[in-house]
This record gives C-alpha cells, structure tokens and sequence, in this order.
C-alpha cells in the first residue's frame, strides 16, 4: 500500500514534496444551487407568498419540481403547518404547494364568519392554481381538507390529473354517527365528563373559543381522551398537548364545525351530503385511511365503491395522522400513485 505522502504527491504537481503547501483552488463562479447539485444535492426553493382570492388573502408555500401537487389542510381552521416535515419528500418529484385555506394560519381572516364555507374555499384554491399558472394538478385533500377536494372535484374536473382524499368524509350524517359510536366506546367516566362540560354551555352560544373555567377541562376530556386514541398508533406525537398544540381559528371552526361539541357536527358542515355526486368523479383518485382513523374505514371503502376509477389504501397501524404512523410507507403509497394511472 503506498504511503499518504506518496498518494498525496499523485495528485500534486511534478516535483512537489510531500509536505509542500498546494496552491488555493480558483474561486469558481458556479451557482451555489449547481455546485451542490453536482457534488450530490439538489437545492429545493422554498417558494412562499400570498394570492388575493375574492377578497381574502390566501398564503401559499411551494417547493419542488414536476407536475404541481396542491395540498389542502384539515381543521376546519388549522393550517398546512401539521403536514411538515412529513410531506416534504413529495418535493422530489412534484412541485409541491400547500396553502393556509381563508381565516387559517397566515391567511387573512374574515370579519364575516359566514364567509367560511366549503364553495368558498373551492373557489381560493382555484384562484392559486391560476394565480401561480400551475395548469392541471394533482390535488390531496386531508380530513377537512378532504371535503374542500371532493367539492372541487365536482366543480373543476378538468382541472385535475388525480385526487388524493385522504382519511376524510362524504357525509356529515355518516360522520356524526362514528361520533356516537365513539362516545358510547368511552368510559362511562369521561363520557360524563364530557356531557357535562358541554350541557354547561361550552362554546358560548356559537361565539369563538372562550378562556373560560371548562376550555382546558373540555379540550383534554375531548381531544386529548377522546380523539387521541383515533389520531395516532404506531408513532404518537410525543408532544401532542392538547391544552397548547391546537393553533386553530376557532371562529372559522365554530362557523363550520357548530358550537355544541367536538362529538357533532352541526355548523355549516352539515350541508355536506356528497353520496349521490361522487360517482360524478372520473379522474384517478386515492382514498387513503388509518385502520385506526378518527374517520373509519367504513367510510373510506363507500368513498371508494362510489367512485369509478379510485384505489382504496388502509394504512396499517395507523389513525388519523396516517403520514405520522407510517411516514415512509405513506409517502410511497402517494407516489406509486401518482406515478401512475
């Protein structure tokens, strides 16, 4: 084996000795972006700003490259905040663009709660695909955001090449009876505790979250006992506080969601009654959900037979934050998917 002195002067000019000092590598005037691209990386720009759509200013993230791949939140009223870092792989293979819907996150918030509707938020996503010239996309819908999808699906088909919907609802009737169902699988304890807390007025007559003697009471007896088990299994959040991770618009929520309990759906959401326009739907969709999902997956497979040119995935030991239980496994279901058909 030759020496390091001998295998440094290989690379040295002639004559050189070992311990001579070699001359500084020119400064090269190759972009950054290129440079590290040649070396074995790619720079990924992270693109951000904001689209005025119909009077509301909707805030927009995107990075990546190839067909554009628009994802919608759930909440009603969280923001795209919860999909990272665990979407960002799909940024290898698509222009990737998550937006805060209208009253979400950055986005701007409306004086006027009864702006907060489904067709209105149809309406902002499709004024981002035009705004940032984005032609066809893939849309992914999560939850909530699952709603928004399915309604831009009836109205703007031809503006998509797949639909991803995503441990999400068809029905707000079907979805109230899982709320009963899972209330009756509690403990008679926390059940109680619940039905107290709600009967006690709560949520302030339709007004928005009040700090209040039973807010941190209700939140940890309904999200952090009730919903939780439904949210995670194979990789609980660790940090999951109910009483502080819930950055919500608890206006827009309560606009939408109602104002009688996290268990019933009774705001502008009971309009959703979508069984008999899906098989409206002819473009290559995904269903997605956790076999331990928050929305179960009773109703993923009726989403699923209504809709003629869908695949059903359940994803195992996983609840409503599927991409959470099983990141690589789900970012690899997003992909086989889209790569094809």
């Amino acid at each position: 084996m030759r020496s390091l002195c001998a295998a440094l002067m290989l690379s040295l000019s002639v004559g050189a000795a070992c311990n001579t000092k070699p001359a500084a590598p020119a400064m090269s005037s190759e972009p950054p972006a290129a440079a590290a691209q040649r070396a074995g990386g790619t720079v990924l720009k992270l693109e951000s700003g904001f689209v005025d759509a119909h009077g509301a200013l909707i805030y927009y993230e995107a990075l990546g490259n190839g067909t554009p791949l628009l994802v919608l939140h759930g909440g009603p009223g969280a923001s795209h905040a919860y999909f990272l870092p665990y979407l960002l792989p799909l940024a290898r293979s698509h222009r990737v663009v998550f937006i805060d819907e209208r009253g979400s996150g950055k986005s701007e918030k409306l004086e006027d709660a009864t702006g907060y509707t489904v067709e209105n938020m149809v309406e902002d996503a499709e004024a981002v695909r035009q705004a940032l010239g984005l032609g066809k996309i893939d849309l992914m819908g999560h939850s909530f955001g699952g709603v928004v999808a399915q309604a831009y699906a009836f109205k703007y088909q031809a503006h998509l090449s797949h639909l991803v919907l995503a441990s999400t609802f068809h029905s707000t009737r079907a979805l109230n009876d899982v709320f009963i169902q899972m209330k009756a699988k509690m403990t008679p304890d926390l059940r109680n505790r619940i039905n107290v807390m709600e009967k006690a007025g709560l949520y302030g007559r339709g007004k928005a979250w009040e700090r209040g003697r039973y807010s941190g009471e209700y939140m940890a007896a309904a999200w952090g006992e009730g919903y939780f088990p439904y949210l995670y299994q194979r990789r609980p959040d660790p940090n999951y506080e109910p009483a502080t991770s819930l950055d919500m618009s608890w206006d827009l929520y309560r606009e939408m969601w109602g104002s009688h309990g996290e268990f019933v759906v009774d705001g502008n959401l009971k309009s959703v009654e979508y069984a008999d326009r899906l098989p409206s739907i002819d473009v290559p969709t995904l269903v997605t959900v956790g076999d331990h999902d928050q929305v179960p997956p009773s109703i993923a497979e009726t989403m699923h037979s209504a809709i003629k040119r869908s695949v059903l995935r359940v994803i195992p030991q996983s609840g409503h934050m599927t991409f959470v239980d099983q990141p690589s496994l789900y970012i690899n279901t997003i992909n086989d998917f889209l790569g094809g058909s």
